[in-house]
């Protein structure tokens, strides 16, 4: 009895230094389909070669619109992202931490972080929202119902630009499936054009899911 007893109390503390040892969770942007729903919608989408983008403004997808109050898009995905956020009477963070899945860096200044468009504004441009009216492209640009906007490292954001995964991808590879994902999960949403290369980079990178 007092044996069992003791292994009971041994279990019980080993999940409670477990519990205290284990990194908060970070939340991620919402709907990111699974591996079968990515595969059958990155057939789904139209190959075709960009176009339009001599005539790319970022201008032309007004974002960091105001959401609620006086928060504006790219302070709602970091109070969405964030762990232990605080803002003030701006909606400026004045508290928190930031995990980036881009490179696995964890911030605690708010300037450190960028707010990254997964399929980047000139990228949609060039696949199709050339065509698009001003309003559409200012949905797309502040879009938090999908997996669309990322809270990053900001030099790791600078890095990537406009480029498909072709020609970027996050250093670390255990995102790739998520990230994948994610692009698909726009592109489609969207329907949105891929290129020939970018489809292929995109059905390497989910062999790693």
């Amino acid at each position: 009895m007092r044996r069992t007893l003791q292994t009971a109390l041994s279990v019980a503390v080993a999940l409670v230094l477990v519990a205290v040892a284990a990194p908060p969770a970070n939340a991620t942007p919402p709907n990111i389909p699974s591996y079968s729903t990515a595969v059958s919608r990155l057939a789904a989408l139209t190959v075709a070669a960009e176009s339009h983008q001599s005539t790319y403004d970022r201008d032309l997808f007004p974002h960091w619109i105001t959401i609620t109050g006086s928060c504006n898009t790219r302070e709602q995905v970091l109070k969405r992202d964030g762990t232990g956020v605080v803002v003030n009477s701006s909606c400026y963070p004045t508290a928190g931490s930031w995990y980036s899945p881009y490179d696995g860096a964890t911030w605690t200044d708010p300037a450190d972080i960028d707010i990254d468009h997964m399929v980047p504004l000139a990228e949609a441009w060039r696949s199709g929202a050339w065509a698009w009216t001003t309003a559409q492209r200012q949905t797309y640009a502040n879009d938090l119902g999908g997996p669309e906007l990322w809270a990053v490292t900001d030099n790791v954001n600078q890095a990537k630009g406009d480029q498909d995964p072709a020609h970027w991808k996050p250093s670390r590879t255990s995102f790739w499936c998520t990230y994948v994902r994610a692009w698909i999960q726009v592109k489609w949403y969207y329907n949105l054009t891929v290129d020939s290369t970018e489809k292929s980079a995109l059905s390497t990178m989910l062999t790693y899911c």
